[in-house]
């Protein structure tokens, strides 16, 4: 028998129609809705995504040539012209420190792929298989982690010498223990969970297993620790360009700015003031940031 539709009935069915449908809950959507509720957190997304902007419009941001020396407005105090004031050699510093995000957030993020792809892969490794295998690589690392990370980096580029490809060995290889516990860390608290059990039982491969499984569910955890290195890159970098052994002149990194003011710190302290303060907003925005995505990724903050 043929189903009877009256107006009311369709108009109805025409208002269910319209009604959007709830969206499906997932991990991913729960963590974002935390993250949107805590506010300073946010406030270091928004700082975060700020200095990539000026990161990526560097040339259009700056009014000068970061290299271009004016011999007539050496030691210029900060005015309209010169926003952050001039340095010895009549370079405008603004320009400069806008430059210093460029290098200083691209080589951190290089940092941070080439730690976690070295001591975050042993540590995934020494996580999933345990036993003699996880033995030997942790042994490995505590004999990294005894010798202090700063100079650890030191020693490197004391070695291969200067440059952009030493700095991110030199902070890597430094870095490389902390990753490789953190990733353990992380990897050891899926490992025990049903899923993985079962796919153990229905003959799943090890690096199937490892890439499909424990990974994606390990990986909020290794995030964190992942925006926290980027804040950790920049200051160590920062310290290994301040005191001579990082990037050499005329690289527009903060660090080295700080290194150039360092001698004027009584007659032109704005030297130092302005890329220290871009140096501590962007890690403090990382470090926001890193803990706002703690607090997300923790199911128990619901």
């Amino acid at each position: 028998m043929a189903k009877i539709y009256t107006p009311a009935m369709e108009k109805i069915a025409k208002k269910n129609a319209k009604r959007k449908k709830p969206r499906q809950s997932t991990p991913g959507y729960e963590a974002w809705k935390r993250f949107k509720r805590n506010k300073t957190a946010f406030v270091g997304l928004i700082v975060v995504g700020l200095m990539i902007l000026i990161a990526l419009l560097a040339p259009l941001i700056a009014p000068y040539d970061y290299q271009a020396q004016d011999y007539t407005a050496m030691l210029q105090a900060p005015s309209a012209e010169h926003l952050f004031g001039t340095d010895a050699l009549g370079r405008d510093v603004f320009s400069r420190c806008i430059y210093g995000a460029r290098y200083s957030l691209v080589i951190a993020l290089f940092c941070v792929l080439a730690a976690f792809g070295l001591g975050g892969g042993l540590g995934i490794i020494a996580g999933y298989f345990g036993g003699k295998v996880d033995t030997i690589i942790m042994r490995i690392m505590d004999v990294f982690q005894a010798i202090p990370q700063v100079l650890m980096a030191i020693c490197i580029v004391a070695v291969l010498g200067n440059g952009i490809p030493q700095l991110v060995v030199a902070i890597m290889f430094s870095a490389m223990p902390t990753m490789a516990r953190n990733n353990r860390a992380a990897v050891l608290r899926v490992r025990s969970n049903d899923y993985v059990e079962a796919s153990q039982a229905i003959g799943v491969g090890q690096g199937r297993m490892i890439i499909r499984h424990m990974i994606p569910n390990a990986v909020g955890v290794m995030i964190i620790y992942l925006v926290g290195f980027i804040a950790a890159s920049i200051m160590m970098m920062s310290s290994l360009s301040y005191i001579g052994v990082g990037l050499a002149a005329p690289t527009p990194e903060w660090g080295l700015i700080l290194s150039d003011g360092k001698a004027y710190l009584r007659t032109a302290p704005y030297m130092m003031l302005f890329p220290a303060l871009m140096i501590m907003i962007t890690c403090y925005a990382f470090n926001l940031l890193g803990d706002g995505l703690r607090d997300a990724f923790d199911p128990r903050l619901k």
